[in-house]
């Protein structure tokens, strides 16, 4: 999308004291160093215009500052110039220290840096002002750099991983402290109330939400709004939500006896649920604030701090548990719940107020009206009622679950928790580049959009099965070892690793459908087809379930669980393929290529199970079966996965190759004669 010039306040801001000029700003003469935001393409986006009548030669450089192709490098200001600047966090590196415009460099779709341009003239950026703006907050361009994502999701991953391992930490205590019985089940029930905020406000919901309209509004702001859109949308939407979550809290915490008996009829004494229910209900108000902040930040491309909510989080639950357990038992974790909810918005509150307190950039001159899209309710609708529909898939399991003898329950979510870490690290990537695909349609740039989507299936859908493999195969070793101690016996051990590994058997799909639903509302418009086929899914599922609890206990639960939500999986990608009625702005996949691409990992999981299946039955000690089984599945899969499309490439370069030595040779004289 080409923007106007006087809709952008410059490509970046050189900050103070740091020896640069904002690349488009005007110098001496009237003339531009380099070119203007608006008409420097982004990499991934040429520009159709070619260069302006004012850009037919560079002028030479105020003193401190370096000239490389019309466009200064100043002393290291980095990214938009904020270096240093008060109030950036740590976690948002310079986008435009990898070159270039502080696009994604590379990116199918667009020319490289230090390709041609339309026009005749090179794409080359400055390695210090950047065309970009501050990586944390996108500028005129809301493409950032490979190696800042790559960061971003580096470090997510880490804090997910240390927050996965804590939440390990706290099904270990409770297993250990409550063990698996009918107390244990009391609370899981309770639990699930907090389980679904947690989707609904912190994870898909309020986030996929929020994120594309904080985008839009940075991107309003980045074109020279007046006044500050990041600040007038925090004032529009933040009152009226906590209100929400106010009310819904207070409304849960009197329901929770019909709460608890919808959700868990067989429960053979529901005190117990009822009061941990209450307990955990005043979680809700501080879900809520921490999904809103966490949207907020990650659209500033903050991803610090809502990575680490959930370490805050699990260390709250652990804590109050080894302090009150020995005298209110099991209704401990159910305070717990409610402590870790108050820290996750403690830990994201420093970075969000320097975001939203420091000053807002002082706008351009602005030519047209943007137009402004508010926060529509018909969006925050759909998103929120397909994440409870997804949700809901929890709630048809213990409902089945219920009947079933005491410790059911507790298998099904032991199993689950651990099944499902591969499963929350794949997704990472999508969460880093999410707000990216966000600002991309928000600046029209829908090739790039698309690209980085297609990219993060792949890559999401090969990390989720390499822990897939190596969760079916060491399921016994993996329970064994984190869970059987204490009240936890061996005959819990084996029901809940033969749960997990059917549970297992769902990862590719869960994946893809929290991958997949971002395409959907992305461009910050209403989509009700997600809310449809997610319904379906836990339509098969419900269904499935009911056929197969009778003979197969939990693990027909489980069954019913990866085949309702693999079926929605498929639904959602075929949804993809053309442009849905009234969405002009929204994503259209390559479906046949993603799975194709999909194809290879999957075959080469089926041998990668076998393989680490066989290592791990070699041993005993469930410490010496993993270390040899999932060694034995990653010696498989990975080169399995990555040496079909190698194969093909070379396959494709050699026809190449000889398709060019046989033009060249019917042209030479010897060859025509033969």
């Amino acid at each position: 999308m080409t923007v106007l010039p006087s809709q952008t306040p410059g490509s970046g801001a050189a900050g103070p004291g740091s020896g640069g000029l904002r690349t488009g700003d005007p110098q001496a003469g009237g003339s531009r160093t380099g070119a203007p935001a608006s008409d420097r393409p982004a990499t991934g986006a040429p520009s159709a215009d070619g260069p302006r009548p004012s850009e037919s030669g560079p002028v030479g450089p105020p003193t401190g500052t370096r000239t490389v192709t019309g466009v200064p490098e100043s002393g290291g200001s980095g990214a938009g110039g904020t270096k240093g600047a008060p109030g950036d966090d740590v976690d948002a590196p310079p986008a435009a220290r990898s070159g270039g415009t502080g696009g994604d460099v590379g990116e199918p779709g667009g020319p490289r840096t230090g390709d041609p341009a339309p026009g005749g003239r090179e794409l080359r950026g400055a390695r210090g002002g950047g065309s970009g703006s501050a990586a944390g907050d996108g500028g005129a361009s809301g493409a950032v750099s490979r190696r800042f994502l790559a960061r971003a999701a580096l470090g997510t991953a880490v804090l997910s991983i240390a927050g996965s391992l804590l939440g390990l930490v706290r099904d270990q205590s409770l297993a250990r402290l409550f063990g698996a019985g009918s107390d244990t089940d009391a609370f899981l029930v309770a639990w699930t109330v907090p389980e679904i905020a947690a989707t609904l406000l912190i994870e898909d919901g309020l986030a996929i939400a929020l994120i594309p309209a904080f985008s839009m509004a940075l991107a309003r702001r980045a074109r020279g709004v007046p006044g500050d859109p990041v600040r007038d949308l925090v004032k529009a939407t933040l009152p009226r939500l906590c209100l929400a979550f106010a009310a819904v809290a207070a409304l849960v915490a009197a329901g929770a006896p019909y709460l608890v008996r919808v959700l868990a009829p067989g429960l053979p004494d529901p005190r117990l649920a009822v009061d941990c229910t209450r307990l955990t209900a005043l979680s809700l108000l501080a879900f809520g604030l921490a999904g809103y902040c966490s949207a907020a930040l990650r659209a500033h491309r903050r991803f610090f701090a809502p990575a680490a909510i959930y370490v805050a989080y699990n260390s709250g639950i652990v804590a109050t548990m080894f302090l009150l357990g020995g005298e209110w038992g099991v209704r401990s974790a159910a305070v717990g719940v409610a402590v870790g909810g108050c820290l996750m918005v403690a830990v994201q509150l420093p970075s969000l107020w320097r975001r939203l307190a420091s000053p807002a950039p002082a706008p351009a001159a602005t030519g047209p009206a943007d137009e402004e899209r508010p926060v529509r309710l018909a969006l925050i609708a759909a998103v929120l009622l397909f994440a409870l529909c997804r949700q809901s898939q929890v709630l048809v399991e213990r409902f089945l679950a219920s009947s079933l003898p005491a410790g059911s329950i507790s298998h099904l979510n032991y199993a689950q928790k651990v099944a499902q870490i591969p499963m929350t690290l794949s997704l990472m990537v999508c969460t880093v580049t999410f707000p990216v695909v966000a600002r991309a349609l928000a600046d029209g740039d829908t090739r790039r959009a698309r690209a980085r989507v297609e990219r993060d299936l792949v890559l999401a859908s090969c990390v989720v099965l390499a822990g897939m493999c190596a969760v079916i195969a060491c399921a016994p070793q993996m329970i064994e070892l984190l869970f059987q101690r204490g009240a936890f016996t061996a005959a819990d051990s084996a029901a809940t690793a033969n749960v997990m590994r059917v549970y297992a058997l769902g990862l590719l799909g869960q994946t893809l459908v929290g991958a997949l639903v971002r395409c959907y509302f992305s461009a910050g418009r209403p989509s009700w087809y997600p809310l449809g086929v997610m319904a379906a899914g836990v339509v098969v599922t419900s269904l499935i379930g009911a056929v197969t609890v009778g003979r197969w206990g939990v693990a027909g639960i489980a069954a019913a669980n990866a085949f309702g939500i693999t079926v929605t999986a498929v639904l959602l990608l075929t949804g993809l393929r053309t442009a849905r009625p009234g969405d002009t702005g929204g994503l259209t996949l390559g479906v046949r290529g993603v799975l194709g691409r999909l194809s290879r990992p999957v075959l080469a999981s089926v041998l990668a199970v076998a393989a680490g299946t066989s290592a791990a039955s070699l041993f005993d000690s469930p410490v010496a079966a993993l270390a040899a089984g999932c060694p034995a599945v990653a010696a498989v899969f990975v080169p399995l996965a990555l040496s079909v499309p190698v194969a093909r490439r070379s396959v494709s370069v050699s026809a190449s190759a000889l398709r060019s030595v046989r033009t060249v040779t019917r042209k030479l004289t010897h060859g025509r004669s033969r």
